[in-house]
């Protein structure tokens, strides 16, 4: 593999560890480059590809990473995450549209941009309702609404002060309470950092500004005792498993109570996850689905970021022929591959 050369943006706690570790096992040629250097983009203009998995709580890579991921591929450059797969990241608004445009079946999703429409809404909606900020992932920043005054509420604040985009203990506490031992134990450690997580939490709402000017609701899915998380890769492999909502909450993103058991999956989300993933064109996608009164998956959310190490501890994977295949496998891994692969066809 001498022949390509690879740049990786590192950053702790990302994918870069995953690929950095797959090119110095297999003599792939790579190189650490810093995607906020002023001279980025004459960095790039040495190597073959760009591998950037850029973080949703960092302001500074949300606003510089689809910018520099933009002119890689104008470069010509093998791009992960390209702009098709990273266009809607952490942004739930950008993902109604996407997902209404090539027919995915989304949960009932409402928008409003201006106060008078928003409570218009209201007056005639029924509850309970999902209220969200379009950004923040693992249920940050995601409420049940039971009633019109609670509604009405948010939608004052929306149009209003706004909300800031993290809070300092999010759902913590909740968590705290309901979790299982094991998840209590790791979120006691963030407790003792607390003090540094506070500056964090500080700085990151002070670059990014609140939240204001639009009101995001979704339908409220009753009677789901889990939620169901489907990750492709490159078309060719669908990864799938439960989360168990918490005890006392509505919400099974963030609980870390994942199940593995292949039974629980409704096929129908991953033959729907592969679909979609192909209309949207996305090297590498998670969906997350609930499931409705008569039975059918419904999307609440999808990301080009996810836990790798959730994925590869699932116990195998699903082709695009629905096949099951045995075994572990690092999707960061499989993202890599797939790279090299086009650059070998683009080269012949």
């Amino acid at each position: 593999m001498k022949d390509f050369l690879v740049a990786v943006v590192g950053r702790e706690g990302s994918f870069s560890r995953y690929w950095i570790k797959y090119c110095d096992a297999n003599g792939i040629s790579y190189k650490i480059v810093n995607g906020y250097d002023q001279d980025i983009i004459s960095q790039l203009s040495s190597v073959d590809a760009l591998l950037w998995n850029w973080e949703l709580e960092s302001p500074q890579e949300a606003l510089v990473a689809r910018h520099v991921i933009y002119a890689a591929e104008l470069m010509g450059l093998k791009v992960f995450p390209d702009t098709a797969t990273c266009w809607s990241y952490d942004d739930k608004v950008s993902q109604k549209y996407q997902l209404e445009s090539v027919g995915a079946p989304l949960v009932p999703t409402y928008v409003f941009f201006d106060k008078p429409s928003a409570m218009a809404w209201v007056e005639q909606a029924s509850f309970p309702k999902v209220f969200k900020l379009r950004k923040g992932a693992g249920s940050k920043n995601v409420r049940l609404v039971h009633s019109v005054y609670q509604a009405k509420s948010l939608v004052k604040w929306a149009f209003g002060r706004g909300f800031k985009p993290l809070r300092f203990f999010g759902d913590a506490l909740g968590r705290l309470a309901t979790g299982s031992q094991q998840q209590r134990l790791v979120l006691l450690r963030k407790v003792k950092r607390f003090p540094q997580r506070l500056l964090e939490v500080y700085r990151v709402n002070k670059t990014m500004g609140r939240e204001r000017g639009y009101a995001y609701f979704q339908d409220f899915i009753r009677d789901n005792k889990f939620d169901t998380r489907i990750t492709v890769v490159g078309g060719r492999y669908a990864f799938g498993f439960t989360r168990n909502v918490r005890k006392g909450s509505f919400r099974a993103s963030g609980s870390g109570s994942i199940d593995y058991d292949i039974g629980r999956i409704n096929p129908r989300c991953v033959e729907i996850a592969f679909d979609v993933a192909r209309k949207l064109k996305a090297q590498s996608i998670a969906f997350d689905f609930l499931t409705d009164h008569a039975g059918n998956p419904l999307i609440t959310e999808i990301s080009y970021a996810y836990v790798a190490e959730a994925v590869y501890n699932c116990s195998g994977y699903w082709d695009a022929d629905m096949q099951w295949h045995e075994g572990h496998f690092w999707p960061t891994d499989l993202i890599l591959i797939d790279l090299l692969e086009h650059l070998r066809q683009a080269k012949r």
